[in-house]
C-alpha cells in the first residue's frame, strides 16, 4: 500500500521545527518588550515641567544619542576656535579652558598632549557620564527613551527579522531536500507559511506600537522635537549661529556649510 508523500519523505519537517521554534520566541519577546516599554516610557498625561526650553544639547540627544550630542560639542567648540578639527581625521585643542562642563571634559578626553584622532575622541565622549547624563536627565523626565529599553528593544526587532530571514532559508532548503525530491511543493509551504506570516505580520505592527521605542526620544520627546524651530534649508550662516547649532542638533554635521568641518566630522 503506497504511503502519501509527506510519509515518504517528510525530511522538510525537520527544517519546519526550528523556523516555527524561533518565530513563536522572537515574536513573544517582542511582545513583551513592547509591555515593558509602554511601563517604562509610555505614560500619557500631561508633559512634564522638564519639557519646556530644553537646551541645545537636549535637543541634539533626542534627535540622535550620545553621538549626536558629541558632535555638537565639537562643532560648537570649533566655531569659537577652542578646537581645531582637521579634514585628516585628528583633533586638536587650541584654547584649553572649557566654558562648560562638557567641554572640560572633551578637554580632558583628548589628552595631556592636546591632540587625538577625532574618531576615538567621539567613541570615548559618547560613553562620557557626563554625555550619558544628558540622557539619564531626559529619561527622567519622560522625554528620552531609557537606554535599556532601546537597546532591548532594537535587538528583539532584530531578532524577528532573523527568525524571517531563517524560515525563509529554511523553507528553501526544504523544497530542495522533501518537497522538490517527490514532486510535492504545495505542503511545505502551507506549513512554512506559518512562521512566515507570523514573523513578517509582527514586524507591520511593530511599525506602529515598536519602532518609536528605537528611537532616542520617547513619544512625548518626539513632539517635544517636533515643536523645535525647524533650521533654515538656505542661508545658513557663520553669524547666525544659534540656527546652525540648532540645525546640527537635529540633523548631524552634515547639514554644516563649512565643507572642511563636514570631511573633519566624517568618520574615518
Amino acid at each position: 500500500m503506497r504511503r502519501g508523500r509527506d510519509y515518504n519523505n517528510p525530511m522538510w519537517l525537520l527544517f519546519l521545527l526550528p523556523a516555527c521554534v524561533a518565530a513563536v520566541l522572537s515574536c513573544v519577546r517582542l511582545v513583551r518588550t513592547t509591555a515593558t516599554a509602554d511601563a517604562l516610557s509610555g505614560q500619557e498625561g500631561p508633559r512634564p515641567s522638564e519639557a519646556v526650553g530644553i537646551g541645545l544639547y537636549e535637543t541634539a540627544y533626542l534627535a540622535g544619542g550620545p553621538d549626536r550630542v558629541v558632535e555638537l560639542a565639537l562643532v560648537l567648540m570649533a566655531s569659537r576656535g577652542r578646537l581645531h578639527l582637521a579634514h585628516t581625521g585628528w583633533t586638536t585643542v587650541v584654547d584649553p579652558r572649557g566654558r562648560s562642563r562638557l567641554e572640560r571634559a572633551v578637554i580632558a578626553t583628548v589628552g595631556p598632549e592636546g591632540q587625538c584622532r577625532t574618531d576615538d575622541l567621539r567613541l570615548a565622549m559618547a560613553a562620557h557620564p557626563t554625555v550619558l547624563e544628558i540622557g539619564s536627565r531626559l529619561s527622567l523626565a519622560g522625554l528620552a527613551t531609557p537606554a535599556t529599553v532601546r537597546r532591548h528593544t532594537v535587538l528583539v526587532v532584530r531578532q524577528v527579522r532573523q527568525a524571517l530571514l531563517l524560515s525563509v532559508v529554511l523553507l528553501a532548503v526544504a523544497l530542495v531536500v522533501g518537497g522538490l525530491a517527490d514532486g510535492d511543493v504545495l505542503t511545505p509551504l502551507a506549513w512554512f507559511s506559518l512562521p512566515l506570516v507570523l514573523t513578517s505580520g509582527t514586524l507591520l505592527m511593530a511599525r506602529v506600537d515598536v519602532y518609536p521605542y528605537t528611537r532616542w526620544a520617547s513619544p512625548i520627546g518626539q513632539e517635544v522635537l517636533r515643536e523645535v524651530r525647524p533650521p533654515r534649508q538656505h542661508g545658513l550662516t557663520d553669524d547666525d549661529e544659534r540656527e546652525l547649532l540648532t540645525a546640527v542638533a537635529m540633523n548631524g554635521p552634515a547639514v554644516l556649510p563649512d565643507a572642511r568641518l563636514r570631511a573633519a566630522l566624517r568618520r574615518h
